[in-house]
């Protein structure tokens, strides 16, 4: 790891929520009009502040809110995990960052993320600017680790049913979201981590997503001193209820939770 992965870890968990969010449009269950703010769920992202540096992984339609919310002032790249909608929607919104900080802004993706964010936000790549338009830098990355301002971010390629998605690992911390399946091989890369995020989306088997039982039982053959869940529907059930169930190393997220590492 590069020198600045030694400095403390700052994750703030922006969102937690499904691709619908929490509460669900039109639902009254419980967990939908529970008063808790902590079972308020937005579409699933993280910050991660290290070094004196500002990255965001995914930016999905609740981006501009997130950030308001948590009082960001400054980015500096957005890694991207994969392409659905709801990973990618808030683009735009990065460009506040732009004129404030008078900068693009730097970000990261498969190949096959790029050509989704290229065929999304045709605006931004036209011939002829549009002066509207977010200002990017654009930066392919594959399955080898590659490093952002001295910090070292390790892919870790999981399957979102057929889809490739990439986590990532940074120092002793790995962040995981929309798999349902992690290899031997990719199990590696993040085996000693210390703190461990990964996707739940319910309680009952999905064709897409690890359920919550299957998520506490790769935690718990991988023994991170604490882990957290994310990417939660309602499905999943109450905050403090389901706390109650879970292994004591592991947690459900929630947004606005921040984490040092």
């Amino acid at each position: 790891m590069l020198e600045s992965v030694n400095d403390p870890i700052k994750v703030t968990f922006l969102g937690t929520g499904t691709s619908i969010g929490v509460p669900v449009i039109t639902c009254d269950c419980p967990v939908c009009v529970s008063t808790d703010e902590r079972d308020k769920r937005m579409r699933t992202s993280a910050m991660i502040e290290v070094g004196g540096h500002t990255f965001v992984i995914d930016c999905g339609p609740d981006f501009r809110h997130q950030m308001l919310r948590q009082k960001v002032m400054n980015l500096d790249a957005v890694i991207f995990t994969h392409e659905h909608r709801d990973h990618i929607a808030g683009l735009d919104d990065v460009r506040a960052f732009n004129y404030v900080l008078n900068k693009k802004i730097d970000i990261y993706g498969s190949a096959q993320v790029m050509e989704a964010i290229r065929v999304e936000f045709p605006y931004i790549f036209a011939e002829t600017r549009y002066f509207g338009a977010p200002q990017l830098t654009i930066h392919p990355i594959d399955d080898q680790p590659f490093t952002i301002m001295d910090v070292e971010f390790i892919p870790i390629l999981v399957m979102h049913e057929k889809l490739p998605v990439r986590g990532f690992r940074v120092g002793d911390f790995t962040y995981i979201t929309d798999a349902s399946h992690i290899s031997d091989q990719e199990m590696e890369k993040i085996k000693g981590s210390k703190v461990i995020v990964l996707n739940a989306l319910r309680n009952s088997k999905h064709v897409s997503h690890f359920s919550v039982n299957e998520a506490v039982e790769i935690l718990t053959r991988l023994e991170p001193e604490a882990a957290y869940l994310t990417h939660l529907s309602h499905f999943v059930g109450l905050h403090e209820e389901v706390n109650k169930k879970l292994p004591g190393f592991i947690r459900l997220a929630y947004d606005g939770l921040e984490v040092i590492v």
